[in-house]
């Protein structure tokens, strides 16, 4: 199995409630490819970090292999969703995939 981890912060310029709304689109989105991507296991979305974070937003997802990782990276539905509800709206993006 391969984690794939990302965190993102999110543009300065968006105001508290535009923050809140772009995290819950990324969660939805991103949660909703749930049972539409091949080798994709698992997909979780935080958006509720404390005040210590430095990040806005983590996707904790969990793919069959090393080959679901970079069929999930190109999967349309998944392309969508990152240029719809996610890179809007985030300044950084840190990534960090493993074996687990």
């Amino acid at each position: 199995m391969v984690k794939h981890i990302i965190l993102w912060q999110l543009k300065d310029e968006l105001s508290d409630a535009e923050k809140q709304a772009a995290k819950q689109g990324i969660k939805e989105g991103l949660e909703g490819l749930a049972g539409k991507i091949p080798g994709l296991i698992s997909i979780k979305v935080n958006i509720n970090g404390l005040a210590s974070s430095n990040a806005d937003v983590m996707l904790d997802s969990t793919l069959a292999d090393e080959a679901s990782l970079k069929g999930y990276a190109v999967h349309p539905e998944h392309v969508a969703v990152a240029e719809t509800k996610v890179k809007p709206f985030t300044k950084t993006r840190t990534c960090l995939d493993f074996e687990a």
